[in-house]
C-alpha cells in the first residue's frame, strides 16, 4: 500500500495565473457578462473573486494584517461558510464598478506577488489556514497552498467554459494536482460510513489527467492510499470532463449520475455511494 505524497504546486501558480491573464485579455466586452456555472456570478465576478482571494492571502499571510472586525473563530462549519459567502458577496458588489482593464491590471500585480509568496514558503511549516473540507483543524503549508491552487484552477476553468474557449488547464501537469488535492477529502466523506475492517473503495478519474485513489477501512477510521494490494469492494469512476464540476458542487448530482458512463459504481454500491457526496471546496 502506498500513502499519498505531498502535493507541491508552488512553482505552478505563476503559470496558472498567467493563463488567467491571457484569457481575460482575450475577452470581448460582452464576454465579461456571460453567466457561469458558479451560481449568480458572471465572468467578471469570478475574475474579481480571484483578485480578492489573492489580496486577502497577501494581506494575512505575508503582511500579518487582520482586519479590525474579523471574527476570531467559528462555532460551526456552517457559520464559517456563511461568513465566507458574505465576504465574497461584499467584494463582488463593490468591485462591480471596476472596468475589466483595471481588474486585469490589479490581477497582474496581485498574482505575481502571490506566486512570490508561495514559492518562498516552507511547504512543511504549519499552515495559516486549515483545510476544513478535508476534516482538518490544522494543516501543513503544502496542503493549504494546494487547496489555494484548486480554488484558482476551478474558478479559471469556469471562466473558460463560460466563454467557450479551449484551455491549457486540462493538461495533466495542471489538472492532476487539482484532482489529487480534491481526493484528500475522501476520508472525511466516509467518516460516518460503517464497514468491516479491510473494506476498500476506489475512486478513479478516467482521462489523460486522471488517476486512481483508494480508501481502506482501518480499525476506527478510513485511510487514503494512492496504491493498494487488494481488490476494491466498490469502484467509483468519474470522467475527467465532469470530475471538477462534480467535486466543486457545480453540477446537479442527480443529473450527473444519470450521465452513464460519465459516472459509474461497480461492486458494492452502498460503499461507493458516499464518494459521490464528497465536496472539495468550502463555499
Amino acid at each position: 500500500m502506498k500513502s499519498p505524497a505531498p502535493i507541491l504546486v508552488s512553482p505552478l501558480f505563476r503559470e496558472l495565473d498567467g493563463h488567467l491573464l491571457n484569457l481575460l485579455r482575450s475577452l470581448a466586452p460582452g464576454d465579461w457578462h456571460r453567466p457561469t456555472v458558479c451560481s449568480a456570478w458572471n465572468v467578471k465576478d469570478i475574475a474579481s473573486h480571484l483578485l480578492d482571494s489573492a489580496l486577502r492571502r497577501l494581506s494575512i499571510q505575508r503582511d500579518g494584517y487582520i482586519a479590525p472586525q474579523s471574527p476570531q473563530g467559528f462555532s460551526s462549519h456552517a457559520e464559517l461558510v456563511g461568513y465566507l459567502n458574505r465576504l465574497n458577496a461584499e467584494w463582488t458588489t463593490a468591485t462591480a464598478r471596476l472596468s475589466p482593464t483595471v481588474l486585469i491590471g490589479l490581477l497582474e500585480k496581485a498574482t505575481t506577488e502571490l506566486a512570490d509568496l508561495f514559492e518562498a514558503a516552507d511547504p512543511f511549516a504549519p499552515a495559516l489556514f486549515p483545510v476544513a473540507w478535508a476534516g482538518e483543524s490544522a494543516s501543513v503549508m503544502w496542503f493549504d497552498i494546494a487547496r489555494e491552487f484548486t480554488e484558482r484552477w476551478h474558478h479559471q476553468r469556469q471562466i473558460a467554459e463560460a466563454v467557450d474557449r479551449p484551455t491549457p488547464l486540462d493538461d495533466r501537469r495542471l489538472y492532476f494536482p487539482v484532482l489529487d488535492t480534491f481526493m484528500r477529502a475522501l476520508p472525511q466523506a466516509y467518516r460516518d460510513v460503517a464497514a468491516p475492517e479491510g473494506t476498500v473503495v476506489s475512486l478513479k478519474v478516467v482521462g489523460e489527467s486522471g488517476g486512481a485513489w483508494f480508501i481502506r477501512r482501518e480499525a476506527t477510521t478510513w485511510q487514503l492510499f494512492t496504491d493498494i494490494d487488494q481488490q476494491a469492494d466498490a469502484v467509483v469512476t468519474l470522467d475527467q470532463a465532469i470530475a471538477w464540476k462534480f467535486l466543486t458542487k457545480r453540477t446537479d448530482r442527480a443529473t450527473a449520475r444519470a450521465r452513464f458512463p460519465a459516472i459509474q459504481i461497480t461492486g458494492e454500491k452502498a460503499y461507493g455511494e458516499p464518494a459521490l457526496e464528497m465536496v472539495s471546496i468550502m463555499a
